[in-house]
């Protein structure tokens, strides 16, 4: 059965394995960056569980602006007790437990999250293939993000929170 959680720092190693098999070596969070995370935004990184075994996971900050910026990926802060956007920086799903409907269950606990906290909308980045998948979560195309991250073109997807 799986199970869903906040992310605790004895995590670090699965998820960094994770992260590695699902992007591009540009495109993945370092060590570091996902230590940083797990420290800064305990409250908004969640993982997929099942039988011990880290199945997948997705992290973002609270942030002001409705769309995700590159300097998030450098670091982030304490996220605000309500209001704002919630971004997803990470959404990684092991390939062993792909096609199991795991993102879409993490996606589902991130965003009651946000909404009992009076988060605005759940704002990410993400490639041009991954647009579909989104688009059927309820996700809103709003166009070609600014991000220059690991040089690739970012699409901004966006969905409604709040009445």
């Amino acid at each position: 059965m799986l199970n869903i959680r906040n992310a605790k720092m004895e995590d670090l190693p699965q998820l960094v394995a994770i992260e590695q098999l699902c992007f591009s070596k540009e495109e993945a969070a370092t060590k570091e960056a996902l230590e940083k995370r797990i420290a800064s935004i305990p409250d908004s990184f969640y993982v997929a569980e099942e039988d011990g075994v880290i199945a997948g996971f997705v992290n973002g900050p609270v942030i002001e602006t409705a769309f995700i910026t590159d300097d998030l990926f450098r670091g982030s802060k304490k996220n605000p007790a309500t209001g704002w956007h919630q971004s997803i920086l990470g959404l990684a799903v092991s390939p062993h437990f792909q096609n199991r409907g795991v993102a879409a269950r993490l996606l589902t606990h991130l965003e009651n999250e946000a909404r009992e906290k009076k988060r605005k909308t759940i704002t990410l980045t993400c490639k041009e293939n991954f647009i579909h998948f989104y688009e059927k979560l309820g996700y809103i195309n709003k166009g070609v993000s600014s991000s220059k991250h690991a040089g690739v073109t970012w699409y901004n997807m966006s969905k409604e929170l709040l009445p």
